[in-house]
């Protein structure tokens, strides 16, 4: 079995169980996910299978989601899952909200949440937090290409935020972040990933309805659907070389990257764009 899955993750589950789930239902080790959703959140999860395990880094990174935004409040995780920390009484202004989250445009540094999976010193974040212990945390580099406010209850202080973003944003630290901006609290109550790179939300199929092999086995996606790169397609020439691991000619005349080679609808192997043509750097068949 080889391609991806659009699955739709539901709340209450890691990254990780859907993999598991899908390796109880198939049987094959060989499965992986790209861009690990917390358990409180739900969405597009994007599931590579056998050999596409080794697409993965090529797939796109750029995400979406569909936050709710809660005020008046602040938690030590900045989502529902973590104990409130603060309390505001003042309540917000929708056009506070519309003036605040033009600052988050473009590319912004954010902390991300000590309640996370990144490691410092081999230890992650989450660790030190469940051990009373304090770290310092470097803030990162993010970009942010569209923010915008969906909607707002005015009297239950809740916004629906839409964010377009790259990879490794924290919309958790962007909730807590927009609170420090207005001069209040604010934490994330419900995440949706609509987007991760070519997996769209309205293309998703639920984790609990994948029950068997065979179904898991209809819903494979060609992986050349879902690769942005640009393609060349291989003549028979090129393709007895490209199998042997030699360098094929750059007729399609890219200038760098890699370009995802094909051979009558197959997936043949990926290469990377040199001066003297394309270098092979992996092969998906044989023969």
């Amino acid at each position: 079995m080889f391609g991806f899955l659009n699955v739709y993750k539901p709340v209450g589950k890691t990254s990780h169980d859907v993999v598991a789930f899908l390796r109880r239902v198939t049987k094959i080790k060989q499965i992986g996910h790209t861009g690990t959703l917390d358990p409180f959140a739900e969405g597009v999860l994007p599931v590579c299978i056998g050999k596409a395990t080794r697409l993965i880094e090529y797939l796109e990174d750029d995400k979406a989601y569909i936050g709710t935004f809660c005020f008046g409040k602040s938690t030590d995780s900045f989502d529902i899952d973590g104990n409130i920390v603060e309390t505001f009484e003042d309540k917000v202004a929708e056009d506070d909200i519309q003036s605040a989250l033009k600052s988050f445009e473009g590319v912004i540094e954010q902390m991300p949440p000590i309640y996370s999976a990144i490691k410092i010193d081999g230890k992650k974040l989450y660790e030190y937090a469940r051990e009373g212990k304090t770290v310092d945390i470097n803030p990162r580099k993010v970009t942010i290409e569209k923010i915008e406010l969906r909607s707002f209850d005015y009297e239950n202080q809740i916004a629906e935020i839409y964010i377009k973003c790259s990879k490794g944003t924290y919309i958790r630290s962007i909730a807590n972040d927009l609170g420090k901006a207005l001069n209040n609290g604010c934490y994330l109550s419900k995440l949706v990933r609509v987007q991760a790179g070519q997996f769209l939300v309205n293309q998703t199929t639920k984790l609990e309805d994948f029950t068997t092999f065979d179904i898991v086995k209809e819903c494979l996606i060609n992986p050349l659907e879902y690769l942005p790169q640009p393609k060349q397609e291989l003549n028979d020439i090129e393709y007895n070389r490209a199998i042997h691991g030699m360098p094929i000619y750059n007729r399609i005349g890219a200038t760098d990257g890699i370009v995802v080679l094909t051979k009558s609808g197959i997936l043949v192997g990926i290469s990377k764009v040199t001066d003297t043509g394309l270098k092979m750097s992996k092969i998906f068949v044989t023969d």
